[in-house]
């Protein structure tokens, strides 16, 4: 069956979210506080309370290799892509499986493959960013391919000239609890203007979306499913930009 959208509504919504999530992925790269800093730093024997609690914080995030640490510092691209795929993709999946209680309740409602699809688009972003990929045509390029099966270049597609320009991110909204967690609700907002492209992206196994129709155990089968199709998303992301970046060197 043919398309109903046409690749230029498609490629718009696609950058308008693309503008949206990499100004809250640099926010996890931030450090305000001083608190990463000191997963460089040897631990003063003599601090006092305050300063321990902020070591203990700071331990935590070295230990789950949180952006910015010293842990963080030392790991490959690879390991890092891998870290967004696991980490973020892991608590934003919670979110995204969490209809999965009511199961066939909410089965015939959008919300899930909504969130689905925003959370499968941010970490790609995060990936393809890890991966050198940073110019935001070429990350709308990706997330076409792999979310919505379409080639295209989105730059051509919108002519330049409705690219949008970077938003800035003011100091309060740097700083609002659960900033990752956020951009996933404002991320699926944006991607209802191209409902019918939800289905083209990695899905559930057969097996979990059958399951996750039962009320209260659906959580778990969806949780599982959309974990499965994540990693399979983020699968599909690296070998597109290891297909792009063999093509340029050879080009070049």
């Amino acid at each position: 069956m043919a398309d109903v959208l046409g690749d230029g509504r498609v490629v718009d919504v696609l950058d308008r979210a693309v503008w949206g999530i990499n100004p809250v992925l640099d926010l996890a790269y931030s450090d305000p506080l001083g608190i990463k800093r000191r997963t460089f730093e040897p631990t003063d024997p003599e601090r006092g309370a305050a300063e321990a609690v902020l070591d203990a914080v700071a331990w935590v995030l070295d230990v789950i290799k949180f952006p910015g640490t010293a842990a963080w510092s030392v790991m490959s691209d690879d390991q890092r892509s891998q870290w967004w795929t696991t980490r973020l993709g892991a608590l934003n999946t919670v979110v995204v499986a969490f209809p999965g209680i009511f199961g066939v309740l909410l089965s015939r409602l959008p919300i899930q493959d909504l969130l689905a699809f925003a959370n499968q688009a941010v970490v790609l972003v995060a990936v393809a960013r890890e991966h050198g990929v940073t110019e935001r045509d070429q990350q709308v390029d990706l997330l076409a391919s792999v979310l919505c099966r379409r080639e295209v270049e989105s730059r051509s597609v919108l002519s330049g000239e409705n690219l949008a320009e970077q938003p800035v991110t003011s100091v309060d909204e740097t700083w609002r609890p659960f900033a990752l967690i956020g951009t996933l609700w404002r991320t699926a907002k944006t991607f209802r203007a191209i409902s019918d492209e939800l289905h083209k992206r990695p899905q559930r196994a057969k097996p979990y979306e059958m399951a996750g129709k039962i009320p209260v155990i659906g959580v778990v089968a969806d949780y599982l499913g959309e974990r499965g199709a994540l990693i399979r998303a983020s699968a599909a992301g690296e070998k597109w930009i290891a297909i792009r970046t063999k093509n340029a060197t050879t080009v070049g």
